[in-house]
């Protein structure tokens, strides 16, 4: 490869600024040179650009092994530098295995599985001979692009070479065939070519449980002669993905010995199945057990908090994380700024973001999504107008944010223009998603006509979803001719959502129809469609709180009852009255004004004043959107005890303060 393809200003200094001392660059051997790549090159690639100019002056860039170490270095993920790795290379004369298997592995670790797969057809055509670490790249290139056919193909070049007893081979083979739901071929696989070790089983009962084959899974556990701790880990994640957590936590306690994967495979579990509280107290119990936990335990529990609002506990983890001098990645990172997004503390999420060491779509996705949930469209627009500038490139999602910013800031024109040019400048072909967040725009911006053609224009069916934001609108707006057809189209297509009766209930509320609401309510009984509880969660001290409507097990609960009344007092006193419309009960006036007033959120409110001193901001999370009582009443409270109170429902943020809310009652 000539110099000139690689100089610049800094491959220039002087060898003695990568400790070389005197040699000169002609005398440097290759041990030095491969010591000076491994040792210093690493990290940097300013030092990696210097090494590199050093190798071609001291005439042992044709040696393979500096070869491929300099494009295994290349190809490290952090220095973004994939095509230049790729051109180092092509300079490499008749390249050996050992630096095609560096340049697969690197095109994997760089997401370029076709890519892996396409060199190693280049590696057959110039007869270079794979080894035995050339095939397990290969058949996770295959899983990862589900190409069945390239896969069956590389296994036949394992066979033919000899390799189908390797460990290493079998189990990513193993994998492989699992992936593409072919477990008759990895279960052969397992039984054939010699004794299969531990990871061969694990591969096996991993694919198992991937394609929901439950039994054969657990059949194969039982098979096994000796059990290490990373069969359990499998058993306890299996079980955790098909949503069995009653079994996996029966698992998890079974285990003799747990590593830091057992506890993190449980906690993901928790929370990928929606279970926060527990995956919490299980990321306690590990805490007194000393387990250390890692990135990806923490992302875990940051998702936790996020979740119940658990603002103490995410901050404890945010502190570990800098005492323990914990990286900032875009996984770590993402999930911090996420957790403090939706805590309340939008400043903790910008600073977290500002300061990571590397931010991927999906960081941008989250701090634009962050601000729009609360109510910051202008600042979501511009983060989304900064991410173009920096030539990153949105996805699906990012639209999904900045649309639902647009409708909840009532930015018609722009959330339009939004929509337009998806397609047209980035190639993204708007789906079901994006025309729901417009029909919301529309919809909240009292465009029913607009609404309704842009659903019946739309390329594809429009889902309950869709449906869903028109009929939000049509109480928003008190529009009961169009809300009651919607209302009628949901509850065929979603029977048993019972979210959907009573938004309708609502709005046959506000226009007075109580024999439409009667008749309504019939269908529930008749349907046996069950209203969700309203759940109001505060995190005081690192702890949650969690208040439910007749639910009188907080222990201190004859102290926020007496709260309560007394607050109820002060904004009579301040003219306030109970709206009485959304309580769908059949139940005298004076026992609806009793239900509004114990509902979960001023419970939770109560417990806050009494728990926390003057001054102090309130942060309540709940489970179900808050009634127009609820949302009266607080703006008024916060004005009354000079307090913040911050509460996040099921659609988005409300900063209540001074006697008004961030949503411009809009909502």
């Amino acid at each position: 490869m000539s110099t000139t393809t690689t100089t610049n200003q800094s491959y220039h200094r002087r060898p003695e600024d990568l400790s070389t001392e005197s040699i000169p660059t002609s005398r440097l051997s290759q041990k030095t040179i491969l010591h000076l790549l491994n040792s210093k090159c690493t990290t940097s690639l300013q030092h990696l650009k210097q090494a590199h100019a050093v190798v071609l002056r001291s005439g042992h860039f044709q040696d393979h092994y500096v070869a491929g170490t300099l494009v295994k270095l290349y190809t490290n993920p952090q220095f973004s530098n994939f095509t230049f790795a790729l051109k180092v290379f092509d300079y490499v004369l008749n390249p050996n295995v050992f630096v095609w298997n560096i340049l697969i592995k690197g095109c994997l670790e760089n997401n370029e599985p076709f890519m892996a797969i396409s060199f190693y057809g280049k590696l057959v055509a110039m007869n270079a001979r794979p080894n035995k670490f050339t095939y397990p790249s290969l058949f996770k290139a295959c899983t990862l692009v589900q190409a069945a056919e390239e896969g069956v193909q590389v296994h036949a070049h394992v066979v033919k070479h000899g390799f189908s007893g390797d460990g290493h081979i079998k189990s990513s083979a193993i994998q492989m065939y699992a992936s593409f739901g072919h477990l008759g071929e990895a279960r052969c696989m397992l039984d054939k070519a010699g004794e299969s070790d531990v990871i061969c089983w694990n591969a096996m009962i991993d694919g198992c449980f991937k394609f929901g084959h439950v039994e054969a899974g657990k059949e194969c556990f039982k098979q096994m002669p000796s059990r290490k701790i990373g069969s359990w880990n499998v058993m306890v994640s299996g079980f955790a993905k098909c949503g069995m957590m009653e079994d996996a936590r029966r698992v998890f306690d079974d285990m003799n010995e747990r590593d830091e994967i057992s506890w993190s495979a449980i906690i993901d579990g928790y929370v990928k199945g929606g279970y926060f509280k527990e995956a919490m107290e299980i990321f306690h119990k590990m805490q007194s057990e000393k387990i250390r936990p890692r990135k990806f335990t923490l992302s875990s529990v940051l998702a936790a908090c996020a979740n119940l609002g658990a603002l103490e506990q995410g901050k404890w983890i945010h502190e570990y994380v800098i005492k323990n001098s914990m990286r900032l990645d875009s996984v770590l990172g993402t999930a911090l700024l996420d957790m403090y997004a939706k805590c309340g503390r939008l400043d903790m999420a910008w600073k977290v973001f500002e300061n990571m060491s590397e931010r991927e779509t999906f960081t941008w996705n989250a701090m634009i999504g962050g601000l729009a949930v609360h109510g910051r469209a202008d600042d979501a627009i511009e983060l989304f107008s900064k991410m173009q500038r920096n030539k990153l490139k949105p996805n699906g999602i990012t639209f999904v944010n900045v649309l639902n910013a647009c409708a909840h800031a009532g930015l018609v024109d722009e959330g339009l223009k939004i929509l337009s040019f998806m397609e047209k400048i980035y190639g993204i072909e708007p789906d079901v998603e994006h025309y729901g967040c417009v029909v919301d725009l529309l919809g909240r911006a009292g465009l029913f006509s607009e609404a309704e053609e842009l659903i019946r224009t739309m390329p594809m069916e429009p889902s309950a979803a869709v449906w869903g934001a028109l009929l939000g609108a049509c109480r928003i707006h008190g529009n009961v001719e169009v809300g009651e057809k919607v209302g009628q189209i949901l509850l065929e297509l979603e029977p048993q959502n019972s979210g959907r009766y009573a938004l309708l209930s609502n709005i046959y509320a506000m226009a007075e129809k109580w024999d439409d609401i009667g008749e309504l309510r019939k269908l529930m009984k008749k349907r046996g469609i069950k209203t969700i509880p309203g759940v109001s969660m505060i995190d005081l001290d690192g702890t949650v709180h969690e208040f439910k409507m007749g639910d009188g097990s907080h222990p201190q609960m004859k102290e926020i009852y007496l709260k309560l009344e007394r607050i109820i007092e002060r904004l009579q006193m301040e003219n306030y009255s109970p709206n009485t419309s959304q309580v769908l009960f059949d139940i005298e006036e004076e026992d609806k004004e009793s239900a509004l007033q114990y509902h979960s959120e001023k419970l939770a409110i109560a417990f806050g004043l009494l728990s926390t001193t003057p001054g102090t901001t309130i942060r309540i999370v709940k489970n179900l959107r808050v009634c127009e009582d609820c949302h009266s009443a607080t703006k008024l409270i916060s004005q009354i005890y000079n307090r913040e109170i911050i509460v996040r429902d099921r659609v988005r943020y409300h900063h209540f303060r001074n006697g008004r809310c961030s949503c411009k009652d809009f909502w």
